[in-house]
């Protein structure tokens, strides 16, 4: 019989237990499904937006990059979905495409040359330096750069974190609840059956300790879990701050078309300085004069943000905060939930675990180094459930990202000098050294640096390259 009413308690408990970690998943996967959906909508929109008035707004220049800002909206959207991508890099390959291949059409820098010792490739080469040095795109890239970083970062990092939020509470809702725990539950909700009072409710503070005791380790997740939340919603609101999440998304086609006009404003200055810094060569022109100079009118595009347009990203913004906000005590809720239907509603003439009777024994704080005086549930406080201890380093790794994308970093992509030397250790002095970007897997688990001052002067004289394999090798090790 006890053992019947046991192996009861424990599937209750845990059914109960469960369920309620199923509506929170529900819940943020909800969101999820909303949000990505309307990111790629607006995403889509740019692009078609930018389809539908290049032809006319910058002629020829769009026939002969069309197939790059495709390429570059399918990166973009790759990013977003966790390919292991740098958005930097994905940008300055779109610059450097547009502007190579404008100066490639050019018929005015492509003309016959009196040098003939110079390529053809080292003359774009060259020529391309020029364009670097004049700005020959303007202040688009500039421009476009920091607003777009942060945005893709964000929206990257937010859908993954309601995504993760979801995993941690279906994992944790999944830990089994350990015997002593059950035993106690089993008592506190059958044994009044023994003694003659089993129509009594368990008294409140009683459920209480028992719950606290058995959710023990579940109840340490509520700090990260909250800071958690209020990041989403810090970021959630970010969308709708200024520029808004749809004027970033749509300034790409607008900041592309300023790049072409500055372009073609400066050419023929910009065609002087590579006839005095590069020469010319004998190649012929892909265009011919006339037909370059009809299709290089560019017109600049403006997006202005319509009314439906604001009230959706309002609406979107405003629903995804609510919901994220009513979950944010959710593990200390779950306390109350699994003792609000199961106990009396004060501690007078309930079931105290003996008799019909007062409860006295103080409740014991949540979480697990609360429990070492907890008077229903034996609990180790020196053995964590580490599953728990796990889930716990997910949240605050995924805070960490978020917060990381607010600020327009990506933590995907270390600098390998600042791991290994920190702010100002002196350790990479070689005027050769370059920052090298690594790519950090998203399964990995990361751990903060100290910044210390290199002690003595042997390890300042340490060869770059020798420094960023030390680092590639600190990342790896960390990985297993």
């Amino acid at each position: 019989m006890e053992a019947t009413l046991v192996a009861l308690s424990r599937r209750e408990l845990e059914g109960v237990i469960r369920e309620a970690g199923r509506s929170v998943q529900a819940t943020l996967n909800a969101q999820y499904r909303s949000f990505d959906t309307y990111f790629l909508e607006l995403l889509d929109g740019s692009e078609r937006w930018m389809e539908a008035e290049f032809v006319s707004a910058v002629g020829g220049a769009y026939e002969r990059n069309a197939g790059v800002l495709r390429e570059f909206y399918t990166e973009l959207r790759r990013f977003y979905r966790g390919s292991p991508l740098s958005l930097e890099e994905v940008l300055e390959r779109l610059w450097s495409s547009l502007l190579e291949r404008q100066l490639k059409a050019t018929a005015n820098v492509t003309v016959a040359t009196t040098t003939p010792t110079t390529s053809s490739d080292d003359f774009l080469d060259c020529s391309l330096k020029e364009a670097e040095l004049m700005q020959l795109q303007g202040h688009a890239p500039h421009n476009l750069h920091a607003p777009l970083l942060r945005t893709l970062l964000s929206a990257r990092a937010f859908a993954q974190a309601l995504t993760t939020a979801g995993e941690v509470v279906r994992k944790v809702s999944q830990v089994p609840l350990s015997d002593v725990c059950v035993d106690a539950v089993m008592k506190m909700m059958y044994c009044g059956q023994c003694h003659g009072v089993g129509s009594l409710k368990p008294c409140g503070n009683y459920c209480s300790n028992v719950m606290r005791g058995c959710l023990a380790n579940q109840a340490d997740l509520q700090p990260e879990w909250k800071t958690l939340i209020a990041t989403l919603v810090q970021v959630a609101s970010s969308f709708g701050g200024r520029p808004s999440l749809d004027e970033v998304l749509f300034s790409i086609p607008v900041r592309i078309s300023e790049a072409l006009r500055h372009l073609q404003d400066n050419m023929d200055i910009f065609t002087h300085k590579v006839r005095q810094a590069c020469g010319v060569v004998s190649v012929e022109p892909t265009e011919s004069s006339e037909s370059v100079r009809r299709k290089r009118a560019v017109t600049v595009l403006h997006y202005k943000s319509s009314p439906s347009a604001a009230v959706r990203l309002e609406v979107q913004v405003s629903d995804v905060s609510n919901k994220l906000k009513e979950m944010q005590n959710f593990w200390l809720h779950l306390l109350v939930t699994l003792c609000k239907s199961r106990s009396s509603t004060t501690n007078d003439h309930c079931w105290n675990g003996m008799s019909k009777a007062k409860y006295l024994p103080e409740v014991t704080g949540s979480g697990l180094a609360n429990q070492i005086n907890n008077p229903e549930v034996e609990v180790d406080i020196t053995k964590p459930d580490m599953s728990m201890r796990q889930q716990i380093m997910t949240l605050k790794v995924t805070t960490s990202r978020l917060l990381a994308a607010l600020s327009g970093h990506d933590l995907d992509f270390q600098d390998n000098s600042d791991e290994v030397s920190g702010s100002g250790s002196g350790l990479c002095l070689d005027q050769s050294c370059t920052h090298s970007r690594v790519f950090v897997s998203k399964g990995s688990t990361y751990y903060p640096t100290e910044n210390k001052k290199a002690k003595g002067t042997a390890n300042q004289n340490l060869p770059c390259h020798a420094l960023l394999l030390l680092s590639l090798a600190s990342l790896l090790l960390r990985r297993h």
